[in-house]
Parts: C-alpha cells; sequence; structure tokens
C-alpha cells in the first residue's frame, strides 16, 4: 500500500491527459452527481454528500472537503461502455449501388475516477454479458479495451446501499488499476492507495507517494468497516434462485402491480441492465438509412412484444419478470446475479418500491420459499415463467 496526499491528485489527472486518457468522474449536475469529463479535481463534489432512501435523493454539503463523500447517482459507468444510443450503420444508395458502412469502433482512451466497488462488479458482470459469449459486441469490447479504472473505496454507506449482502463492497479487491481510500483527519486529507495492475503501477511511478505505515492501512480499514456495517439495506441472497423459481403465483406479485408505474426508471439507472430495441431511419429522400441500437426495458408493454400479441401483458409479469431475472435467471445465464447492491433501482423509483423489501415478503410470506432450497422446477413451471400469469 502507498499513500498519496490530496495535492498529488492534480498531479494523477495531468499524467492520466499526457497519456492520453480522457478524465470522467463524479461532478455536480442538476442537483444530483453524475458522470462527467473532468479538467482536474476542482471539477469532483467537494464537500458534497447524498440522501437516499426510497423515491428520495437529495444533495447536501458536507463539513468537510471531502472529494468522494458521497455513494452513487443515477448515472453508472455503463453509458460508456454501452451507450444509450449507438448507430449500428448508415447505408447510402445512388447510381444504382447500395454502399453499406457498419460504424467505427470506439478508440477513445477513457479513464474513471471514482468508481466504486458496486460498480466494478456490475462492469464485471456486463464483460460476461458483452464478451463472455458466443457473440462478442465488438462496439462494447472496443470501448472496455481503453479504460484505466481509478476505483473508490466507500467509507460512508447510502440509505439504499446493500452491496454488503451482496459480496459486491464496499471495498474494491479486484477489476482496477488504483483504489484509493480517502482519509480526511486531523487536518490531513490523504488517499491510502491500493495499485491493481502494472499500468497501475507505471501511472503513480510519476506521481509523489509514500510507503503507507500501519496506522494509515489501519485507518482505511476502518473507514470502509464503518461503511459496511452502516449499510441501509439488506437483502438475504439464500437459494435466492430457487425462492423466486418456486414463486412464480406468489400474491406478492399483486401487490407490487398496485404500486408499479412500469416507468422503466429502475432498469434506466441499473448498473447491469442491458435490453435494447434497434430502430431504422431513412432520410426524406429515401437514399439514406441508418440503423440505431438504444436502450429499451422489459417494463414497456412493446419489449416483449411476438406475433399475436404481447406475453407480458400486466404490470405484475413484467415487474415479476425483472427481479425474477436479476435475482435468478441471470445466475443460470451468466453464472452471477444481475443485482450488485447499488440500491439505484429504490433510490430512483417514483414510488419507491424497493427490491429487498419486495424479496424479504416474498420470502416470509411463501410455504414453497420455505422449502425453496435446492428445489428444481418442473418442465411446466420453465415454460410457465416466460408468459403472462
Amino acid at each position: 500500500m502507498i499513500v498519496i496526499e490530496r495535492a498529488s491528485l492534480n498531479t494523477l489527472f495531468s499524467v492520466l491527459k499526457k497519456e492520453g486518457y480522457t478524465v470522467v468522474g463524479p461532478t455536480l449536475g442538476e442537483e444530483t452527481i453524475v458522470y462527467g469529463e473532468l479538467d482536474s479535481p476542482q471539477n469532483l463534489p467537494i464537500g458534497w454528500t447524498d440522501e437516499q432512501d426510497n423515491g428520495k435523493y437529495r444533495i447536501k454539503r458536507r463539513d468537510d472537503g471531502a472529494l468522494f463523500g458521497y455513494v452513487v447517482g443515477p448515472h453508472s459507468w455503463k453509458k460508456f461502455f454501452f451507450p444509450p444510443e449507438l448507430r449500428l450503420w448508415s447505408a447510402t444508395t445512388g447510381g444504382g449501388e447500395l454502399q453499406v458502412k457498419p460504424e467505427k469502433e470506439n478508440t477513445t482512451k477513457f479513464a474513471f475516477i471514482g468508481v466504486r466497488s458496486c460498480e466494478l462488479e456490475a462492469i464485471r458482470v456486463q464483460d460476461k454479458v458483452f464478451t463472455k459469449g458466443p457473440y462478442v459486441s465488438v462496439q462494447y469490447k472496443s470501448r472496455r479495451d481503453n479504460v484505466f479504472i481509478v476505483a473508490v473505496n466507500c467509507t460512508q454507506a447510502g440509505g439504499t446501499c446493500f452491496c454488503a449482502s451482496m459480496n459486491t463492497g464496499p471495498k474494491a479487491t479486484s477489476g482496477f488499476d488504483l483504489a484509493l481510500t480517502e482519509l480526511v483527519e486531523k487536518g490531513r486529507h490523504s488517499f491510502v492507495v491500493d495499485v491493481g495492475s502494472e499500468l497501475g503501477e507505471e501511472i503513480m511511478e510519476k506521481v509523489a507517494h509514500k510507503t503507507a505505515t500501519k496506522p494509515e492501512e489501519a485507518a482505511a480499514d476502518r473507514a470502509v468497516a464503518r461503511a459496511a456495517s452502516d449499510m441501509g439495506r439488506t437483502l438475504d441472497t439464500t437459494n435466492i434462485k430457487e425462492l423466486f423459481y418456486a414463486s412464480f403465483n406468489h400474491p406478492r406479485w399483486e401487490a407490487v402491480e398496485k404500486r408499479c408505474l412500469a416507468c422503466a426508471n429502475c432498469t434506466m439507472v441499473c448498473p447491469t441492465c442491458f435490453c435494447t430495441t434497434v430502430e431504422d431511419a431513412t432520410d426524406l429522400s429515401g437514399k439514406h438509412a441508418e440503423r440505431w441500437r438504444k436502450w429499451d426495458s422489459c417494463f414497456v408493454g412493446d419489449f416483449s412484444f411476438i406475433v399475436g400479441g404481447s406475453i407480458r401483458q400486466s404490470t405484475k409479469s413484467r415487474y415479476r419478470q425483472w427481479i425474477t431475472h436479476k435475482l435468478a435467471y441471470w445466475i443460470d445465464q451468466f453464472g452471477t446475479s444481475g443485482c450488485v447492491g447499488c440500491g439505484r433501482c429504490i433510490t430512483w423509483c417514483p414510488v419507491g418500491i424497493d427490491i429487498t423489501e419486495e424479496t424479504r415478503a416474498i420470502r416470509e410470506g411463501s410455504t414453497a420459499a420455505a422449502s425453496a432450497g435446492g428445489k428444481k422446477l418442473t418442465q411446466s413451471q420453465k415454460e410457465e415463467r416466460h408468459g403472462d400469469a
């Protein structure tokens, strides 16, 4: 472990820029903390924090000058790897010839500053979706391969955080080039740094630092441990896949349907959701056409539309599909949960629906859940889970 002083963060930014990186990180925007391009550490949300609860997000002043004294806002890093709108190809016709031009790969080098542990896990999940299967997304991979990650360990927890119960935080353990733990105490502002890659080591050779002392390492550990103990939510993951497979007809789905607006906020802010639609457009001359991929949501009625109509016509079936995919189907598909415990879906739900509360209600109110451990689905259940109850 090494330590850098607050002033050395300016040097880190300068070094990354000289290496050709576009530096992106948290900043204030639209009364929230969002991710955007940064010129220097002065663009960070210095002295600001956030308050989060069901359907509630507020920023407020801290009583110190912490740079990373907040949790997470509405943005996730997936918007840089997996843009909300992406042109796939364009085509022109003229003189009897049709020319199709695939979209060029993105070669921008990004340095992400302030990536939380839950977000690192979300990036790993999306890596599995887009690069580890039989079909690799070239556009995703081209962006992913050119990223330098500076993680920040959480030293405070938010009201909707539950990463500790998902084993995804609050301390970053892998997937970063550098990981910082911010310490603001006794008139000193410093960062304990964990170097996670050879590239990270090369960068730090150009930044003033010293070896961390045992008391400095202990202070960093205490700060992270405090965040772990202060989590605003918990989610019991015991046999969670079997729990949801056995609860397809649970009465809780009717209860949540009465509240859910099917607005898709939860899927838009989720750092792992990847549903998309494809739209074609032509100009008025009819000689130029483009195909665009855009973010979509399983809460939209047309998303599950097939010949004959939508297979999920009710809000109940859409919410059930979302949470069951996130906490059960995803495990079968990708070997991991689709939830990382960031709490965004709780914070940004207009009516405050809480994924941890819904899971708890299903677990406590279902006799099927009580004996769900290791229970396999019947063939009829496997077929039924993809339809509308």
